[in-house]
């Protein structure tokens, strides 16, 4: 293990976000919000410490090996939640607790959205701008755009972008070099908020707030700057608008890069995962619309747009505060579990990736057959692709992590006190990355007791880092020589 190259790149990486900063400085001054000196202190304290780690090592040169790039990875996710929270700490609109701050920017940074405050309308447009750049970065992944800058440091970015990026084959490249890659990932990245933030701007709202909800729409992360949310406006044609980018945005950003540099759709209808995906929304939209519709809860056109805006709102982990928790019935759990599927493979979405639960049913189908036919050969295939049997099985090992993490955090939090509905819900909202859950946590998270929070801080670290990312930092095996 090579510590001191491993503090050298996250005394760099924290000095690049405390960078980040300076945005909320301009937003605070450009409407005078007398809030700027919370930042100003954030970002002195994150240079500084950023400073104080890099300096002593910053000679360190060795090639980062796979190790060193989960250790990194998870180090400074933790590391950014921490210091990303004293903006929210110091801030004098807010008088939130540490605990409170850094969940919120744990929150913020995972594009989980579930928050711990309340009277938005009422903050400094500086730190409403602030919560949703946490979600902007969070969305594309620190340590993907850095790897697109610290190879100019001498630091190779490879590690680090495996460590990182979601799905489970993580070795293909969009382009030859790792650089390359992050720079395309960025633009793509780039190019849709700036598209979504059109969008919200002639659908009715005002430039701030069309930026702010582009940074968490297609970061699919689910902060607002109203109570309200999306609903606040009461506008089809902004709810319309949020649908579609949170849909984009939940798809594979490589595949929105091919099919751009080769300027083909063919790409997308020869996606088995895409066409998987699209499924499982299409059947979820018709059955949320036909419930709400034939119960009477809604009347038609009501609930066309508010269930196809809250299933895909869920499915997608956007999490924007919708009402989905009032829905009648079974709708709730339906919209719920929905979550835990999630969106694509190197998309902004979370849940356990639909490629995933996609290999555990066609494994399921093969077993079933095996057990018909005990001497075939059956392969697990995905569109015309036969997937080795080595992925099949990190899958498996994938979902038996996910539910022992699941059961064992689920109960944890039973033991604090909280009752079952708001105990599963917050622990299924908060790996999935969705946000909001249903019983206490269906509005906020401010109400339920410190320890629940910290146990669910790490439930979105988990969640962000795809488990075993996390995970593997506690296995004896990953500390022996």
């Amino acid at each position: 293990m090579h510590f001191a190259v491993i503090a050298r790149v996250l005394g760099t990486l924290l000095m690049m976000f405390s960078l980040t900063l300076l945005l909320p400085i301009s937003v605070s001054l450009w409407f005078n919000d007398h809030n700027y000196m919370t930042f100003l202190w954030g970002f002195a304290l994150a240079f500084g410490s950023g400073l104080a780690i890099w300096a002593p090592v910053y000679r360190s040169r060795a090639d980062l090996r796979t190790r060193d790039g989960f250790l990194v990875t998870a180090l400074f996710w933790f590391v950014l939640g921490t210091f990303g929270a004293l903006p929210l700490y110091f801030s004098n609109g807010l008088e939130l607790s540490i605990t409170d701050a850094i969940f919120e920017s744990i929150s913020g940074l995972t594009t989980t959205g579930a928050t711990v405050i309340t009277g938005l309308d009422t903050l400094p447009p500086s730190i409403l701008f602030y919560r949703q750049q946490l979600q902007w970065l969070g969305g594309i992944g620190i340590i993907v755009i850095a790897v697109a800058i610290l190879p100019m440091l001498g630091i190779g970015g490879m590690q680090l972008y495996r460590a990182e990026a979601p799905g489970p084959v993580k070795d293909n490249k969009l382009t030859p070099r790792i650089t390359e890659t992050a720079k395309a990932l960025f633009t793509t990245y780039l190019v849709f908020t700036a598209a979504c933030a059109f969008s919200y701007k002639l659908a009715g709202m005002n430039w701030f707030e069309a930026i702010c909800h582009a940074f968490s729409t297609i970061a699919n992360g689910g902060f607002s700057t109203h109570d309200a949310s999306i609903l606040h406006y009461e506008s089809p044609a902004i709810m319309m608008v949020c649908t579609v980018f949170m849909l984009i945005a939940a798809v594979n950003f490589a595949l929105h890069f091919l099919v751009w540099r080769e300027k083909s759709l063919r790409h997308y209808f020869q996606d088995a995962e895409l066409r998987f995906y699209i499924s499982c929304i299409t059947v979820g939209i018709l059955i949320t619309v036909a419930y709400l519709a034939g119960s009477q809860t809604y009347s038609f056109s009501d609930s066309f747009y508010l269930g196809t805006f809250n299933f895909v709102s869920t499915m997608t982990t956007a999490g924007f505060a919708t009402n989905f928790s009032s829905f009648p019935s079974f709708l709730p759990y339906l919209l719920f579990l929905f979550a835990f599927v999630g969106g694509c493979a190197s998309s902004t979405g979370g849940g356990m990736k639909a490629i995933r639960v996609l290999l555990l049913y066609k494994q399921g189908v093969r077993e079933i057959h095996r057990l018909i036919h005990p001497n075939a050969v059956i392969s697990v295939k995905v569109g015309k692709l036969t997937v080795p049997d080595r992925v099949v099985e990190s899958v498996w090992g994938f979902f038996a992590m996910y539910v022992v993490a699941f059961a064992a955090m689920f109960l944890m939090l039973i033991a604090t006190g909280l009752d079952l509905r708001t105990a599963f819900s917050a622990v299924g909202a908060c790996i999935t990355n969705l946000g909001p859950g249903m019983g206490e946590v269906a509005a906020h998270y401010g109400d339920i007791n410190s320890p629940a929070k910290w146990v669910l801080c790490f439930a979105m670290l988990l969640g962000r880092l795809e488990v075993f990312t996390l995970l593997v930092l506690f296995s004896p095996a990953f500390w022996r020589r």
